[in-house]
């Protein structure tokens, strides 16, 4: 069966496959006080988690002053690569999710608006890099950062057809990302987002636990061709 008529299923990383709300935070203040300004607390900055930081950090530091947000961005990869892509906790119940969707023959793979290379060892640390076929995160530049373009550039990269396809996320940049690319969202509400987020966003389906997964996508994606 080739990957086009193969059924697939692109799986966001942060809150979705794991919790990684430690790492993020910790860093964004470490980046933050590194700068000379005052941190706010961790709880605060839960919104972070998500997004691509290159969007956020503009926000949180209330400027349009590319060189400080860069800054701010470079600071934080600092952190995170020594010490914060480990402060980090699998969601329980999900390599039993994907060791069941991987024996049902479904496409796998990871679908992150992170960095690729910090992705790639976060999946491996927590052994799950087993259950994937392929895996797709934001390059250093920025590229593919954005959930739409990343979408695409999946499909594209592993010729799968997006009518066979269903992205799985805790946020609404997924959803977004996968309606802009003809692809149905399944949202899941042990990650970032929460369901009044997801429903506004359009998901297909919302997923209260992990073991819901395998019933909501068997429903969502139509029979490979």
């Amino acid at each position: 069966m080739t990957s086009a008529s193969r059924k697939a299923i692109l799986f966001d990383l942060d809150g979705t496959l794991t919790d990684p709300f430690e790492g993020i935070t910790r860093s964004v203040q470490y980046a933050l006080e590194r700068m000379g300004r005052e941190a706010p607390p961790q709880e605060t900055l839960r919104w972070m988690i998500g997004p691509p930081l290159r969007d956020s950090f503009p926000i949180l530091l209330d400027t349009a002053d590319d060189v400080l947000a860069d800054t701010a961005l470079r600071l934080y990869r600092e952190r995170y690569d020594a010490l914060g892509k480990f402060e980090n906790r699998l969601i329980d119940g999900i390599p039993e999710v994907l060791a069941s969707l991987k024996a049902d023959g479904y496409f796998l793979s990871v679908a992150t608006s992170k960095l690729n290379t910090f992705a790639r060892e976060i999946v491996a640390h927590f052994g799950l890099d087993r259950y994937f076929d392929a895996q797709h995160g934001a390059g250093q530049d920025g590229r593919n950062s954005h959930k739409p373009d990343l979408i695409r550039h999946i499909l594209g990269a592993e010729g799968l057809d997006p009518r066979c396809t269903i992205m799985v996320g805790d946020r609404s940049h997924d959803a977004l990302g996968a309606s802009a690319n003809g692809v149905a969202c399944i949202g899941v509400l042990w990650g970032f987002g929460d369901r009044a987020e997801l429903e506004a966003s359009g998901v297909a389906a919302i997923a209260e636990r992990p073991e819901d997964l395998p019933g909501l996508i068997e429903a969502s994606v139509p029979p490979a061709r």
